[in-house]
């Protein structure tokens, strides 16, 4: 499965904006797909993951009610609406793809992983 993650940008505090994750190569149907960011100078970590079906969705204490997780799999593409942008949700965003579970998933046990995108969010 190839992976590209689009839609990032500057944007200011407070904003909402929307990332897409198009996947192409096999059926993305078959994996669970989820976002994961890395701030300047830290660690990658994980921000919130869909099931197959896009029924069930995790996310990170960070995320938990300002981001939104979905998936469309006729269009082979997953979303991660952002809403109320914090300075400190500046990173490059990466989606990425997995054969096990969403709590696999979260513990970064990733098949596929795109290119990310740049979100940065100034104050």
């Amino acid at each position: 499965v190839q992976l590209q993650a689009s839609g990032g940008g500057l944007v200011q505090a407070g904003v909402s904006l929307r990332l897409s994750c198009a996947a192409s190569g096999r059926t993305s149907s078959n994996y669970v797909m989820g976002w994961f960011r890395q701030a300047p100078g830290k660690e990658r970590e994980f921000v919130g993951a869909i099931s197959r079906g896009g029924g069930s969705a995790i996310y990170a204490d960070s995320a938990k009610g300002r981001f939104t997780i979905s998936r469309d799999n006729v269009e082979n593409t997953m979303y991660l609406q952002m809403s109320s942008l914090k300075p400190e949700d500046t990173a490059v965003y990466y989606c990425a793809a997995g054969s096990g579970s969403i709590g696999v998933l979260r513990r970064g046990d990733v098949n596929y992983w795109g290119k990310g995108t740049l979100v940065t969010v100034s104050s």
